[in-house]
């Protein structure tokens, strides 16, 4: 699934084609790609049509697009293979196109949802006073947001009875950290992923908080991290932070700090990087 810096600049195309553009029809190809609207999918068009959107926004990996005046927004699960494409009318269909929304007015462009393993999708859903939908509205603010709390983060990590990659994978806690960046940031704070939340100082999380803002924005200047065709911007184009990644993906290969090989280690169903000699393991207490 898509992390924060791929979300955010998929984000940053719609803002630029699809921003106060108001919708003239919508077809929805796949009901399956509006599953999450129980509506379904003549009334996810209905509600749509004639309405003009908002400029994009998101929470961690939670990606809407606001209805004017309407108190609703669609909200985007991008799921493992979910692509906003801005293409021209007459640009062919993709094989796994699923939705397709055509504008009144701007350029002629429209948006499409293409969805190969259909584990995406689109939604209708109200909004709260500040503008969140309210499906997300529990999802906490993510480190790049200016308003994230550094010593709330803290001393939640503080009271929690966990270990940091657990912590940093919550979305109660901090948004938009998924198992890719989670691996980076703490290889670059060389902090192993194991190491228990309470053991935590302030100015330990701090640098992790810093390293977490580091990995992140450098993964924006670049698009992202594509490690196949399934992650694009809304051009098509991939993302090349794959090949500046200094933990995630590369067991057995040396450590660039220290020449150590990275290992590698399952969990939760999924994958731990590290390096054995700059990310030290906890001593188990006795």
């Amino acid at each position: 699934m898509p992390e924060l810096p791929e979300v955010e600049v998929v984000r940053r195309g719609l803002e630029r084609w699809v921003a106060h553009r108001t919708v003239a029809d919508v077809e929805v190809l796949h009901a399956r790609a509006v599953r999450r609207h129980t509506a379904g999918g003549e009334d996810f068009a209905h509600r749509l049509t004639g309405r003009r959107l908002g400029t994009p926004s998101r929470r961690g990996k939670y990606l809407w697009i606001p209805v004017e005046t309407s108190g609703t927004a669609i909200v985007a699960h991008l799921g493992m293979s979910g692509q906003f494409l801005v293409r021209p009318h007459d640009a062919p269909d993709e094989k796994h196109l699923r939705v397709r929304i055509r504008f009144q007015d701007g350029p002629g462009t429209e948006l499409r949802f293409v969805d190969q393993r259909t584990f995406g999708g689109l939604s209708l859903h109200d909004t709260t006073a500040d503008g969140l939908p309210d499906v997300i509205a529990h999802i906490a603010r993510d480190p790049l947001d200016p308003l994230f709390d550094d010593e709330a983060f803290h001393q939640a990590l503080r009271r929690k009875r966990t270990t940091i990659k657990r912590a940093l994978l919550d979305q109660s806690l901090i948004s938009g950290v998924g198992n890719i960046y989670a691996d980076e940031a703490l290889w670059r704070a060389r902090i192993h992923y194991e190491r228990p939340t309470a053991r935590l100082t302030r100015p330990r999380t701090s640098e992790l908080l810093g390293r977490i803002r580091e990995v992140m924005s450098d993964a924006l200047a670049v698009g992202g991290t594509s490690f196949d065709s399934l992650y694009v911007n809304v051009n098509g184009e991939s993302g090349y932070f794959d090949r500046s990644l200094n933990a995630y993906g590369r067991e057995g290969l040396p450590c660039r700090r220290c020449a150590a090989p990275i290992r590698r280690r399952s969990w939760m169903n999924r994958s731990s990087y590290f390096c054995p000699r700059c990310q030290r393991a906890p001593r188990v207490s006795p």
